[in-house]
């Protein structure tokens, strides 16, 4: 039951759709524009930095609200599976946000709202997610490259983080953990499957945070 919760809690945040909002407060839907993704990249791209820049912000704190709230909910009553019950809810807000049933399940791909999972989670996937992302974008100005790579990594520093014990969790309850990021991975590689086509074919549109995304 905590889980359903918990997911439903995140599903909840994950439908307030940032850049749909701010679009039609400005006349238009994002989604019949540029890339016709709901997010901040494509935001950022058809209607400015400051655009792209707020719609990222709402799309972190949802993803942290939906973590935060869950943890305040269950984790005096569940301590060995609180980080468990958080990762759901992020799961939830991603969902939401790349599945909003209010609009078709037509969404965004869920990066920024990953990143309030990165940001939120726990303080050891900060850096890691940080010098990962801006890493990449700075160097390439590929996102969704920056987006995979960080995908990757967070994958990777579950596991490791996980055995380590910082999450104070049973192994059962870190398998369950696991397969969750896997999924969340998944998702989002395929999401990004076009993207990657074009990145191996050369063919990947760059993002800048100026105006050259007019050109």
């Amino acid at each position: 039951m905590e889980r359903l919760v918990s997911i439903g809690i995140g599903y909840v945040f994950g439908l307030f759709q940032t850049a749909f909002i701010y679009g039609k407060l400005h006349g238009i839907d994002i989604r019949e524009h540029g890339s016709g993704n709901a997010g901040t990249t494509n935001t950022l791209r058809v209607l400015g930095t400051k655009a792209g820049l707020i719609v990222l912000a709402g799309d972190i704190i949802k993803c942290i609200l939906a973590i935060v709230i869950s943890g305040a909910i269950f984790g005096p009553s569940h301590p060995e599976e609180v980080y468990l019950l958080k990762l759901y809810a992020a799961a939830g807000a991603i969902l939401g946000h790349n599945f909003p049933f209010y609009l078709n399940f037509k969404g965004g791909k869920g990066i920024a709202a990953t990143a309030g999972l990165i940001l939120s989670f726990h303080i050891a996937f900060l850096p890691m997610g940080v010098l990962v992302f801006f890493g990449i974008f700075f160097t390439t100005h590929y996102v969704s490259l920056g987006s995979l790579l960080v995908y990757a990594g967070l994958m990777a520093e579950m596991v490791v983080v996980g055995q380590m014990g910082f999450f104070g969790a049973p192994q059962a309850v870190l398998n369950e953990m696991y397969a969750i990021t896997a999924v969340l991975t998944i998702l989002a590689y395929y999401k990004h499957r076009e993207n990657i086509v074009r990145l191996i074919k050369g063919e990947e549109r760059k993002t800048y945070l100026t105006k050259k995304n007019k050109v």
